[in-house]
């Protein structure tokens, strides 16, 4: 049962996933790596970027145990209480950056010129007005996550995306040459995304939209929980969307060439780095809820370092051999200028290392997370964040070299913030031996080069990864053991 439901889960985040990239394609087609692709990326992505860092992450941290101890009642009258708040907050926060227009696209997409200016401030407008709806998205996203609901779950990403592809191909087929007409019609889309997902989340609630109203013991948690839980959630996407920022001063495109550089690295960070942390979470905390085996905890969070590590290393051997293969094969078509295909090629490289302590990261936050001990990890956080905005603008190369030096600090800390534990729950051989196939794979590629053609390079890069992951499953019975749970 339980495997048939994660299997079901892996396909839909799958499809949602792929969809999601299908439509960076789009985005990458209509409009290349200029001006008005920087102005497209940001208006598409900050809504929903925004409710991720303000509410989706901490909405489940907060709400579903909280859920777990509610009757139907009860968490029928609680979702409503949170439904008002988050509504509320939606609409100061739209209020707040449709006042804060001009200052925010100079401190998102810095690099615009100036006749690309009101575009941007419109777009920004209807990504304030797109707010609230993506704020109570996120809420009955976590009610059908709380009812297991993966269907309804996934396919809302699904609804959004094809919405959003939809409206891009009108604009790469009809009004790309004009500014303001692309930015309406781009506009009136990405509305018509969230009403049309709001009313996809909806439907699959009706089953459970019925039940009466049980006020008595749905009081929503006190102000600290909810900081935290945001704070956790919020503050890892908020890096790379900094860095982002940072990389559009360097002038037009620059945001659109870095955003695409960073999804080559982050489709594998989300579909295997942290898939695994996010199923690795329960066993890790019920085996270190007994205390009488520590054996076992100590063989659960081995297998979950090793997992996560050697599909870390994989991704990124396969990133090195192919990312030129993958990036004009996701973003080589239409309006993509051949010079940004390559930037992106080369940042994409790049960020491949920062899996690398993302997945150390990952399984150190399941540890914390299941001894409520997330204190550490924000500060690291918070900490790195500070340390980006310092470093300042830069070329995107730097910007990703920087990120990747962020994402070590990171792991360092929640490594550290582990405890006396640690040294018998790293899978020291899973490490060694997947490290050394990824370094193996970059000399040969530093002595050989990639093939040129770009079929071939394909089939060379999933060969890299095969090597890496196969490698590591041959000499750590950690991973072996890992991949037949």
């Amino acid at each position: 049962m339980f495997l048939r439901a994660g299997l079901l889960s892996l396909s839909l985040l799958l499809a949602s996933r792929l969809l999601g990239l299908a439509r960076e394609s789009v985005q990458a087609a209509a409009f290349g790596a200029t001006g008005l692709g920087d102005v497209a990326v940001l208006m598409l992505s900050l809504p929903d970027w925004l409710a991720g860092v303000l509410a989706s992450g901490g909405l489940a941290y907060v709400l579903l145990p909280a859920w777990s101890r509610q009757g139907a009642g009860q968490v029928a009258a609680s979702q409503r209480r949170a439904a008002h708040g988050l509504l509320l907050a939606g609409c100061l926060a739209a209020a707040l950056l449709g006042a804060l227009n001009a200052w925010g696209v100079r401190a998102l997409a810095g690099g615009l010129p100036n006749e690309l200016i009101p575009a941007a401030e419109m777009a920004l407008l209807w990504s304030a007005v797109a707010l609230p709806l993506a704020l109570l998205a996120a809420l009955w996203a976590t009610r059908l996550q709380f009812e297991r609901d993966f269907v309804g779950l996934y396919g809302a990403n699904v609804v959004v995306n094809g919405l959003v592809i939809a409206s891009l191909a009108a604009v790469a087929w009809v009004t790309a040459a004009h500014a303001g007409a692309a930015v309406h019609v781009l506009g009136a889309g990405l509305l018509a995304a969230m009403v049309a997902r709001l009313l996809w989340l909806a439907l699959r609630q009706r089953p459970f939209a019925s039940v009466p109203l049980q006020p008595e013991g749905s009081e929503l948690p006190r102000a600290p929980v909810w900081f935290w839980a945001v704070a956790s959630a919020g503050l890892p996407l908020a890096l790379p969307f900094a860095a982002r920022s940072l990389a559009s001063q360097q002038g037009p495109g620059a945001l659109a060439t870095f955003n695409y550089g960073w999804k080559l690295a982050e489709l594998p960070l989300l579909l295997a780095v942290q898939l695994v942390a996010t199923l690795a979470l329960g066993p890790i905390a019920q085996a270190l809820g007994r205390a009488a085996t520590r054996d076992e905890a100590a063989g659960t969070i081995r297998r979950g370092f090793a997992l996560a590590w050697a599909l870390a290393c994989a991704s990124a051997a396969g990133l090195l051999v192919a990312a030129p293969a993958l990036a004009q094969l996701l973003f080589g078509w239409g309006r993509m200028q051949a010079g940004a295909l390559v930037q992106v090629a080369d940042w994409g490289r790049i960020a491949a290392w920062g899996l690398l302590p993302q997945a150390l990261t990952a399984i150190a936050l399941a540890i914390l997370a299941s001894q409520a001990r997330m204190r550490p990890a924000v500060a690291a956080y918070a900490v790195a964040l500070v340390a980006l905005l310092a470093y300042g603008p830069h070329d995107g190369a730097g910007l990703m070299l920087w990120l990747n030096l962020c994402f070590a600090g990171i792991a360092l800390v929640t490594l550290a913030a582990v405890g006396e534990g640690l040294r018998s729950w790293l899978p020291w051989r899973a490490l060694g031996v997947a490290l050394a196939m990824l370094l193996a794979v970059r000399a040969l590629l530093a002595v050989a080069g990639a093939p040129a053609q770009l079929g071939l390079q394909l089939v060379a890069g999933v060969a890299a990864g095969v090597a890496v992951l196969g490698a590591t499953w041959w000499a750590s019975a950690d991973l072996r053991a890992a991949l037949r749970r």
